[in-house]
């Protein structure tokens, strides 16, 4: 069963365009990977998908649990389960990491966010009462980020991986966390742009040029990614004659 269809969406934004005919279904209860190179158009989809401010589609539906959310705006989405995970995650100053994580839960649940920050293996009496500011990494900050969509439990969850300022454990824990959301019943849109994480999917969309260009499984997309899209220069995606990824 599906939990989101998007039908052939595109985008311009400051007289250029970023997303054209994109069309993409994911399957409920699964964890589905955008892959692609920077500028592929990947954060774009991810803003339209949730509705924020200016990523408003000319043309192309997206419909959510079998609903038209088009037009819907990002708190109404919220509400019905989309959630999403930044690219860049915020800081908060003066706001602690357990009021953080507990103002989007449906109820207070204190031993809920003590699991959430174990999911990601940060030990709760050491980040409860700390802020959520420049005194954690970019590291911390995402993997608590992480912890507070564990803990909103939403239907939907759309995970945009930081381009930089990511360490390799930190990065294990992030998959970690994504095997956990599934676990919990939470679907997985992850958007990232390295072949390794896209291979924890269930499947695999690879994207170029603001569209997708093929999708199957995960290690075929990401061994195709690796060896024709990451030394491509033109970063323009070859012809589709050229494309041989099994479904």
């Amino acid at each position: 069963m599906e939990i989101l269809r998007i039908d052939k969406i595109s985008l311009n934004l400051g007289g250029r365009q970023i997303l054209k005919d994109l069309s993409l279904c994911v399957k409920e209860g699964t964890i589905h990977s955008i892959l692609g190179s920077n500028a592929a158009g990947k954060s774009s989809l991810a803003y339209v998908i949730m509705g924020c401010c200016d990523y408003l589609p000319q043309e192309g539906r997206i419909y959510f649990r079998g609903e038209d959310i088009t037009s819907f705006p990002l708190s109404k989405r919220a509400k019905m389960g989309l959630t999403l995970a930044w690219q860049e995650p915020a800081r908060f100053e003066g706001l602690t990491v357990r009021d953080y994580i507990e103002v989007g839960m449906k109820k207070k649940d204190d031993a809920l966010i003590k699991q959430a920050l174990h999911e990601v293996l940060l030990e709760p009496k050491d980040y409860l009462d700390r802020e959520v500011g420049k005194s954690l990494s970019g590291g911390e900050r995402k993997r608590i980020e992480l912890a507070a969509v564990f803990a909103m439990k939403p239907k939907l969850a759309i995970l945009d991986e930081p381009d930089s300022g990511i360490d390799i454990l930190a990065l294990d824990n992030i998959i970690k966390m994504i095997k956990a959301l599934k676990k919990q019943g939470t679907t997985v849109l992850l958007i990232t742009h390295r072949e390794e994480v896209s291979e924890i999917a269930d499947i695999t969309s690879l994207m170029c040029s603001g569209t997708i260009v093929n999708e199957g499984k995960s290690r075929e997309v990401g061994k195709y990614f690796k060896e024709k899209c990451i030394p491509c220069p033109t970063k323009v995606f070859p012809s589709q004659k050229d494309i041989r990824i099994k479904e």
